[in-house]
């Protein structure tokens, strides 16, 4: 059977049904540029529900030369993380009028290159991007004439706005609360080596060690996805051998896999072995123990984000936001109520 086809209403007989021409319907449904009679608005507005018309986006979007939306494209929305930082992102573009489209590669670089491409075939009017390995499909987007936002590092001969904390000096400052406590056999779960932020992370935690006089152990490298399995792994094979007295995760989820590892072999965090985190969000808060973390300004990075797309001249820009690290239970620091980390 054929499905069959849908007569869309036209204004021409929305004017028909208001008594009026179909310039003034258009100034109805477009606040203007002139202004219409209190009356004839209202009965332009009853002709609308009556007839059943429908605005036709993409007929606006080639006329106005925007398409009201802005794509978000992020490599795996089950990282508490990136979904948070999505969510401030959509609340700033919703506040802006805008529609934010979600694009989730799944850590996998050949879908992120074509959720790139459809994103561009619908005209949005920005991007904001965090690739699956630091390593972005820029010359796509730059072809396009598309304006776009990073959501972390990348290369700088890249020429692209970006938005970022500094790693190297967050990882740097994480390790060296661990080192204030007494630590001083510290390892590290790092992510995957080839990626920018891995580096990042991995220098700022041997910077620690080597500003206290520390030995670095690079038997104490142990690279992993950033997921809790990852962690979990990493942290099994790390209890193989010669234990640590203290672990930095370079995310959150792996973090949360260490502490399972830990767990099954009967040892404690932070009596045991101490744990602080990279990437933090409010899941740190809530865990037993509470993570010690660094966390990123989300809220303030999504508004700039926006702002940036908004605002595009299509020169580059960046901007480096003050990160935190926010104290938990799991470095040896005295328990906090939650009130306090509210």
């Amino acid at each position: 059977m054929t499905k069959p086809s849908i007569q869309r209403v036209t204004r021409t007989e929305v004017a028909r049904e208001a008594g009026t021409s179909v310039a003034v319907v258009s100034y109805v449904i477009n606040n203007g540029p002139r202004p219409v009679a209190p009356e004839t608005r209202e009965r332009v507005l009853a002709a609308i529900k009556k007839t059943g018309y429908r605005p036709n986006g993409v007929a606006r979007a080639l006329a106005c030369g925007t398409t009201q939306t802005y794509g978000l494209i992020v490599p795996n929305i089950a990282n508490p993380f990136i979904s948070s930082m999505a969510h401030a992102l959509q609340q700033e573009a919703f506040a802006d009028g805008k529609v934010l489209l979600l694009a989730d590669s799944g850590d996998d670089k050949a879908r992120e290159r074509e959720l790139i491409n459809n994103l561009l075939h619908r005209q949005v009017d920005g991007l904001i991007y965090t690739s699956v390995d630091r390593h972005p499909c820029i010359e796509l987007i730059q072809a396009s004439g598309t304006p776009c936002v990073m959501l972390d590092r990348v290369e700088s001969a890249l020429n692209v706005s970006a938005i970022q904390v500094n790693e190297q000096q967050a990882a740097c400052q994480a390790t060296h609360h661990l080192i204030e406590h007494g630590y001083r056999d510290i390892a590290i779960i790092s992510g995957p080596l080839e990626m920018l932020n891995t580096q990042d992370r991995l220098s700022g935690w041997q910077q620690a060690q080597v500003e206290a006089g520390l030995e670095v152990h690079s038997e104490w490298i142990f690279p992993a996805d950033y997921t809790r399995a990852g962690g979990y792994r990493a942290t099994k094979l790390m209890l193989a051998g010669a234990l640590p007295r203290a672990i930095f995760a370079s995310n959150e989820q792996q973090a949360f896999g260490c502490l399972r590892a830990l767990a099954e072999q009967g040892l404690k965090v932070p009596d045991d072995i101490a744990l602080v985190c990279f990437n933090g969000t409010l899941e740190s808060t809530y865990s037993v123990p509470s993570l010690t973390a660094v966390r990123q300004p989300v809220a303030r990075m999504a508004k700039e984000a926006i702002l940036m797309l908004k605002t595009w001249d299509g020169q580059p820009r960046n901007r480096e936001f003050a990160f935190e690290l926010q104290i938990g239970e799991s470095c040896g620091c005295r328990p906090l109520n939650k009130s306090e980390n509210e």
